[in-house]
């Protein structure tokens, strides 16, 4: 069975790679979406360049959570 710090550590390390995905996710749809990155059917489309920085935004608070989870004791 997993002791309670395992257990801690564990979602600790998921949140913050979660965090990390959709920092990377949004910020390749922030770029296709200003048509800086070319080849998508997502290049030029306007939405991805409002939909990335949310997905952006959310990413760094689920980071900035996990990263808080594991200094409080």
């Amino acid at each position: 069975m997993l002791n309670s710090d395992t257990s801690t550590d564990m979602k600790t390390t998921v949140l913050v790679a979660v965090g990390a995905v959709l920092v990377l996710l949004g910020a390749t749809w922030t770029l296709q979406g200003l048509d800086v990155i070319g080849g998508s059917v997502m290049s030029g489309v306007t939405l991805w360049a409002v939909i990335g920085p949310i997905v952006v935004i959310a990413g760094i608070v689920t980071v900035l959570f996990g990263l808080r989870r594991r200094s409080t004791p």
